[in-house]
């Protein structure tokens, strides 16, 4: 009987750690497919593009941004042109999709010199301005960041910026080399912004950006990092592309990419950059985080033994896709439209177009649609997959899938017979009875192919834990909601020098007015760097402007005149924080209920209050405090 027993325990522990077993192993799997959240998106493109929305408006509007060559790059226009492919050092076009005004950067905001500053690649001063805003549009204070695990990953080449480290002038000197090395691009951000997880800078050319999300994804899914700023960048800082692509003829003529058309002649070179803030989707939704999308899947492989060093394999672009909706757990039928690598070449075009056609093309009742960016905004190289990326997401939360421009006809190289397939030559209502899903295509002149799935994200009933509420709540909570009162919300605005903080509460006094003002208000107190000169607006008329200075910080309390009879009392009740605080301070106090007016109890009451509000805000994260 004893001998039994002891069988019997021992069974029951094995039965208990096996169930143990499953259970991590079912994390684990779990972890490793988990959606990968995108909750922040900054970019600049050409045709004046400072923003998604930006983006936007010019897929949406069927706007061509490609324009003349830049007059402010020092490139030497008058002998950059000949017409004639064969004469060398020159460019048989003269437009391109460029950036305005690149050499514009603010030094001082990020503590760098002007010395310095003019050692840098422009890829790495837009790089910098950018990541950060991505975090501020996502709701993000970057500073807040300071020691996290975030990790920082980007995509970019080389684009011959300043001179030869040998060749420096003395004025660059000992600042070129940091300057102008690619590593540097993902290093400066994570040293700027004091990240402590991986740091990456990945060329594989023009699908940088792209291979740069997958290994973001893959970083997040294995816990090396917990939050991803992701990216891709290029300015041409010389006209070198184009020599190199008139000698072998693959510009397009007018500089135009025509995206598997017909009259397709060459692609047509851009520039641009676009970052994206990503978290694994369980922690955005439990941060109560904005999610914009979700990557589902992703892949990477390689042309391999192609018949061309920079020629695509088709076979190898059908492998990565197939990778990607594996890694994803969907089938081809589950995707709805694929923006395209689609440069307008007559060589790479035709492949992409077969690989897309044999893969997505079949078992659907339905066309995939095809699309390409290039087509307004030209080849944006390193950044072209993260400017598709940014594009996608943007199309899913407008419903509507935007042209490609110059397409006259499908290719006749493209035998679309093979797969439902079908170009995007107007615009199209985007409507699924399920979650809209796009592909988004890179291929690299290393031969270093990648895809990506996104999803659109559909919110479940779950609520998230987050102390700070719901901005659609907060009216409610603080009583006030639509009925703005009659001394106005405060607007807390906050910039690196005093004229940037003047150009600052210029742009929110340009806020539109149905806006609801106490949502504004919140967004600008929690969700904006705390930077040294500040200003507060009252109804939008009247503004407190001040500067931090060097020591403590103390927070000043109001006196009598404040109170009010049942003052505090919706906070403690919506706010466990508030009610903690309020009542530890009440513990030493006795009030009569009916003597708030007398100063010997008014004043300790206001004082109860206060200091719930000041633990409220400290538990938010929102006790400003100097950057420095």
């Amino acid at each position: 009987m004893e001998q039994q027993d002891k069988v019997v325990d021992y069974l029951k522990r094995v039965t208990a750690d096996l169930r143990k077993t499953r259970k991590r192993l079912q994390d684990v799997e779990s972890a490793s497919t988990e959606p990968i959240a995108i909750v922040g998106m900054a970019c600049r493109f050409p045709g004046g593009v400072r923003s998604p929305e930006d983006l936007w408006r010019l897929v949406a509007g069927e706007v061509d941004a490609i324009g003349p060559f830049p007059d402010d790059r020092g490139w030497d226009l008058e002998a950059l042109y000949d017409p004639d492919p064969e004469v060398a050092g020159t460019s048989y076009v003269r437009e391109g999709g460029f950036l305005s005004d690149v050499a514009s950067f603010d030094a001082g905001f990020f503590g760098i010199s002007p010395r310095e500053a003019l050692a840098m690649d422009p890829q790495q001063r837009l790089l910098l301005e950018v990541a950060w805003e991505s975090f501020e549009r996502a709701g993000i204070d970057p500073t807040s960041l300071h020691g996290s695990q975030t990790g920082v990953f980007i995509g970019a080449t080389t684009q011959e910026y300043g001179p030869r480290v040998q060749d420096a002038p003395e004025i660059v000197e000992g600042t070129l080399l940091t300057g102008s090395t690619l590593s540097v691009m993902s290093g400066r951000i994570a040293y700027q912004l004091g990240f402590v997880g991986p740091a990456l800078t990945v060329d594989t050319a023009c699908s940088s950006s792209n291979v740069a999300l997958h290994l973001a994804v893959r970083s997040l899914r294995s816990n090396e990092c917990s939050m991803a700023v992701v990216g891709g960048v290029a300015v041409m800082s010389t006209p070198s592309g184009f020599i190199e692509f008139s000698r072998q003829r693959g510009l397009s003529a007018d500089a135009r990419c025509r995206a598997f058309a017909a009259s397709a002649d060459g692609t047509g070179w851009g520039e641009g950059v676009g970052v994206l803030v990503v978290e694994r989707l369980s922690d955005a939704v439990r941060h109560g985080h904005q999610v914009l999308a979700v990557v589902r899947g992703s892949a990477v492989n390689s042309d391999g033994a192609s018949n061309g060093l920079t020629a695509p394999n088709g076979p190898s672009q059908q492998r990565v896709i197939r990778a990607a909706l594996a890694d994803a757990g969907l089938s081809t039928s589950d995707v709805d439209v694929v923006e395209a690598h689609g440069t307008g070449t007559k060589l790479g075009d035709p492949i992409e177009a077969e690989a897309i056609l044999r893969t997505y093309g079949q078992d659907r009742s339905s066309p995939l649609w095809l699309g390409s960016l290039k087509s307004n905004i030209g080849h944006a190289q390193a950044a072209a997959g993260v400017a598709g990326v940014i594009k996608m997401i943007m199309a899913m939360r407008h419903g509507v899938l935007p042209r490609t421009l110059h397409v006259d006809a499908p290719s006749p190289h493209v035998d679309w017979s093979l797969g439902a397939v079908e170009l995007l030559a107007e615009a199209r209502e985007w409507t699924v009875d399920r979650p809209r899903r796009a592909g988004v295509s890179a291929f690299g002149i290393s031969g270093t192919n990648t895809h990506v799935i996104l999803e659109q994200y559909v919110p479940d009933s779950q609520v998230t834990d987050s102390q700070a509420p719901e901005l659609s709540d907060l009216g409610d909570t603080l009583g006030v909601g639509a009925s703005v009162p009659p001394w106005g919300v405060p607007w807390v605005v906050s910039g690196g020098t005093s004229a940037a903080l003047r150009a600052q509460v210029e742009r929110v006094l340009e806020l539109s007015p149905e806006l609801d003002p106490v949502d504004v208000g919140f967004s600008l107190a929690t969700t904006r760097a705390a930077l040294e000169h500040r200003a507060v607006l009252l109804g939008g008329v009247e503004v407190a402007t001040g500067e931090v200075s060097a020591g403590r910080l103390g927070v000043m309390f109001t006196g009598q005149g404040s109170q009010r009879a049942g003052m505090g009392e919706e906070l403690r009740a919506a706010f466990p924080v508030f009610r903690q605080a309020y009542d530890e301070v009440l513990a030493h106090l006795t009030l009569p209920e009916l003597a708030v007016d007398e100063t010997g109890f008014a004043q300790p009451a206001i004082f109860a209050v206060e200091v719930a509000l000041f633990r409220l805000f400290e538990s938010w994260g929102k006790v400003w405090r100097s950057r420095r």
